[in-house]
């Protein structure tokens, strides 16, 4: 079953901007719990989220290996937070 890798965008109250990744079966649904159902992840509740970069996986294991990859990837983070 496909799986995506995501990464999420928002401005702090200090003008800085967060970032946050996950992965997900339904981008959509996903981006859509963090941005109003309260269903997201404690971190992501409250803020105004940007899918900021997405990938798509064949499988689940796939898409969890690459999001452990990119969590720990500060220096792509630090890109995507300055474009």
């Amino acid at each position: 079953m496909p799986s995506f890798v995501y990464v999420l965008a928002a401005r702090k109250a200090d003008g800085g901007v967060i970032t946050y990744v996950g992965w997900t079966l339904d981008l959509e649904r996903r981006l859509a719990e963090h941005n109003g159902a309260r269903k997201g992840a404690k971190s992501t509740r409250g803020r105004e989220w940007l899918l900021v970069y997405a990938e798509k996986h064949r499988t689940r294991k796939g898409a969890m290996r690459r999001e452990y990859a990119l969590k720990n990837d500060r220096a792509f983070r630090a890109l995507l937070r300055e474009g």
